[in-house]
C-alpha cells in the first residue's frame, strides 16, 4: 500500500501562492491515478485536482479552475498542486490520495496539511 505524505500547507494572504507536494513511498506511483481534496471546517471533503497516471489528463473543480495546477514527478514519486490567486475560500486541509480502480474510491493515506488564507 502507498503511503502519502502531504506538505507545502501555510498562512498565506489572499491574492498569493502556494505549492503542495505530497511524497509517495513505494514503487508503484505510477500505476496511480493521484487526486488533492480538501475539507473545509464543518463540510465534507470536496475533489479539488486529479491527474491520471501518466500525467496526460488532468481535471479541476469549477471553483479552483484556472488557479491551481496539478502535476507529478515520477522520478520523485511526487504529486504538486500549485496554487495562485488564492482565496478565503481555499482555506481547508488539504489531501491528497490515490484512486483503486479495484474497488472504485479514493484511499487516503496521509494527515493533510492546513492551508490558510487570511483577508
Amino acid at each position: 500500500q502507498v503511503q502519502l505524505v502531504e506538505s507545502g500547507g501555510g498562512l498565506v494572504q489572499a491574492g498569493g501562492s502556494l505549492r503542495l507536494s505530497c511524497a509517495a513511498s513505494g514503487r508503484m506511483f505510477d500505476v496511480y491515478k493521484m487526486g488533492w481534496f480538501r475539507q473545509a471546517p464543518g463540510k465534507d471533503r470536496d475533489f479539488v485536482a486529479t491527474i491520471t497516471q501518466s500525467g496526460d489528463s488532468t481535471d479541476y473543480a469549477d471553483s479552483v479552475k484556472g488557479r491551481f495546477t496539478i502535476s507529478r514527478d515520477s522520478a520523485k514519486s511526487t504529486v504538486y498542486l500549485q496554487m495562485n490567486s488564492l482565496k478565503p475560500e481555499d482555506t481547508a486541509i488539504y489531501y491528497c490520495a490515490t484512486y483503486s480502480y479495484g474497488l472504485g474510491k479514493w484511499n487516503y493515506g496521509g494527515q493533510g496539511t492546513q492551508v490558510t488564507v487570511s483577508s
